[in-house]
């Protein structure tokens, strides 16, 4: 088995419910999926405009889908690929784990430290009331930071492993915010899997 069930780490969080499994995948099962999605991968580089400021996104993006349906947000509009057989791999051990169904990835390439992506939340109207969001970390570790939008008190700092998986579930999208940061250390890159479900609206 690639996953470590007795390393779940669950948090005590107000409106949330996030699971934390830093070892879901062995190193060599996460080094050779690096390797995979990163040479496979048609990277796209978009122009992202926030608060009427446009300029090109402090990352590489994919989309894929098991339908054609897209997914916004910040005024990009992204088509989806069908998922590869690797993808497709990973997608049905983290939906065993999370007994969910995810029909899109996201996979965001952070090149290095000045790749980042800021506060934000997942609530786009695509991905329904109370979305479940799976992300799978490969390549160098980057802290996560989530903050409370109303609870000033609730900021937390979680490192995000190799091969790790980071389940975010209930109302978490609605009262929390999380990003990644930039760093002016010099770190290797890392690609981040973020499997959801999108419905029709």
């Amino acid at each position: 088995m690639d996953l470590f069930s007795d390393e779940k780490q669950f948090f005590n969080l107000p409106n949330a419910e996030l699971i934390y499994v830093p070892n879901f995948f062995t190193k060599e099962k996460a080094d050779n999926y690096f390797k995979i999605i990163n040479s496979e991968t048609n990277w796209q580089h978009d122009d992202i405009t926030v608060f009427g400021k446009t300029y090109k996104q402090p990352r590489l993006t994919a989309l894929f889908g098991e339908s054609n349906q897209t997914y916004s947000y910040s005024n990009i509009t992204m088509y989806p690929n069908p998922f590869t057989a690797t993808l497709n791999d990973i997608k049905q051990k983290v939906e065993g784990f999370s007994n969910y169904h995810f029909n899109t990835l996201l996979i965001n390439l952070y090149r290095n430290g000045n790749d980042s992506n800021g506060w934000h939340a997942d609530n786009e109207k695509e991905l329904g009331k109370n979305p479940v969001i799976a992300s799978v970390s490969f390549g160098e570790e980057r802290p996560f930071h989530f903050k409370h939008r109303t609870i000033k008190t609730e900021r937390h700092k979680l490192l995000l492993q190799h091969g790790s998986l980071l389940l975010m579930k209930g109302k978490m999208q609605h009262y929390w915010l999380h990003q990644i940061a930039k760093t002016k250390r010099q770190i290797q890159p890392r690609i981040n899997l973020t499997f959801r479900s999108l419905v029709k609206v």
